[in-house]
C-alpha cells in the first residue's frame, strides 16, 4: 500500500501536467512593431495576435501630444522617411476605397479606432481588427505580405467618415510591424 501511495503522488503531477499540456491550444502567430515618433525616438510598441476573426493589436505610447489620435495600418512595412509618407496609404483590402468605420458605404482594412493619449503623454489601447490577418492563409488582408506594413499614429482624431483619411492629419508616429522573434 505504501508503494502505492508513493507511486500515486509522483505520477499524479506528472499525469496532470501532460493532461494540461494537451489541453493547451497552440500558440497563435504574434507580430511586433515599435513605434517611433519623428526624429526617430521611441514612442512606444505594439503587438499583434492573429486570432480565428481577425488580429488583436496592444499598443502602448509615450511621449505623444494630449488627445485623440487616428489610428491605422498601412500598406507598407517602411517608416523610413522623416513624415511617415513611405508607409503608403491605409491598408484596403479591396476594390471598395472608402475610408471610415462609420461609414455606411464600408470601411479599409486598415481603419481602427482612435488613440488616445494622457496628459502625460501615454496611450494604451488593446483593440480588435477584423479585417486583417498576420499572414495570407486566410480571405482577410494579409499585414505581413511581400511589402509589409506599417502601424501609423495621426496628429488629429479620425472623424470615421471623411475621406480619405477622416480628417486624421500628419502622422506623427510610425512603427513597421515584423514577424515575432
Amino acid at each position: 500500500m505504501r508503494h502505492f501511495a508513493l507511486a500515486a503522488l509522483i505520477v499524479t503531477p506528472l499525469l496532470a501536467a501532460a493532461v494540461a499540456q494537451a489541453q493547451t491550444p497552440p500558440a497563435s502567430p504574434t507580430a511586433t512593431a515599435d513605434i517611433k515618433a519623428k526624429g526617430g525616438a521611441a514612442a512606444g510598441s505594439a503587438t499583434l495576435t492573429d486570432g480565428p476573426k481577425g488580429v488583436l493589436l496592444k499598443i502602448e505610447v509615450k511621449g505623444l501630444p494630449h488627445g485623440w489620435h487616428g489610428l491605422h495600418f498601412h500598406d507598407k512595412g517602411d517608416c523610413s522617411d522623416a513624415a511617415f509618407k513611405s508607409a503608403g496609404a491605409h491598408v484596403h483590402g479591396g476594390v471598395t476605397l472608402v475610408h471610415g468605420l462609420m461609414n455606411p458605404e464600408g470601411n479599409e482594412s486598415g481603419d481602427l479606432p482612435n488613440l488616445y493619449v494622457d496628459h502625460d503623454g501615454l496611450g494604451v489601447a488593446e483593440v480588435f481588427a477584423p479585417y486583417v490577418a498576420l499572414k495570407s492563409n486566410t480571405a482577410r488582408t494579409a499585414l505581413l505580405d511581400q511589402d509589409g506594413s506599417a502601424i501609423v499614429i495621426h496628429a488629429n482624431p479620425d472623424d470615421h467618415m471623411t475621406q480619405p483619411i477622416g480628417g486624421a492629419g500628419d502622422r506623427i508616429a510610425c512603427g513597421v510591424i515584423r514577424t515575432a522573434q
